[in-house]
């Protein structure tokens, strides 16, 4: 486990809102995620709010990817409306799929009684060297998702660094 004051790696939230980047509501998901990763160690790049659509969301993820961050987390997106299209924009970057890591997600959102974490379809995995994580978009979600993937997050990049040779 890192100490306290040890830096984890480098981060990027993807926020998936339709409202919000319409600049019809505030981001109150990115600050959130920024605030929860800067405690568990990771330095956050930077906040990228993009609509409910496969393009815009597999363009941030690409981005984050390419521009060499450890983790990205989309948030949001990951429910069963027709406008839920993260995961389908996600599958098509990992190359490898974290699955415990996503049905830690849900178990623990549903053992927390937040039914949109336990019916997300959010999906884990590796693309390249990054950790890429979908989380549902509600306040309860991502303070429980956050709690659950930190330390799961720093095993997988660590694993991950010690292959970078």
């Amino acid at each position: 486990m890192e100490q306290a004051g040890d830096l984890v790696g480098r981060a990027l939230v993807v926020v998936v809102d339709d409202r919000t980047a319409h600049g019809d509501e505030e981001d109150h998901s990115g600050p959130l995620v920024t605030e929860l990763l800067g405690e568990s160690g990771f330095l956050v790049d930077g906040v990228v709010v993009v609509s409910a659509d496969e393009v815009e969301i597999r363009n941030a993820l690409n981005t984050a990817v390419i521009g060499g961050v450890d983790l990205v987390i989309s948030v949001g997106g990951t429910g069963v409306s027709p406008r839920d299209v993260t995961p389908e924009a996600t599958v098509e970057l990992l190359d490898r799929e974290l699955l415990g890591i996503s049905e830690a997600l849900r178990a623990s959102g549903l053992s927390a009684g937040i039914v949109d974490a336990g019916v997300s379809r959010g999906l884990a995995g590796i693309s390249g060297s990054t950790l890429v994580v979908n989380i549902a978009g509600s306040r309860a979600a991502v303070r429980d998702g956050m709690a659950t993937l930190g330390p799961l997050a720093v095993q997988v990049i660590g694993q991950l660094s010690r292959l970078d040779i």
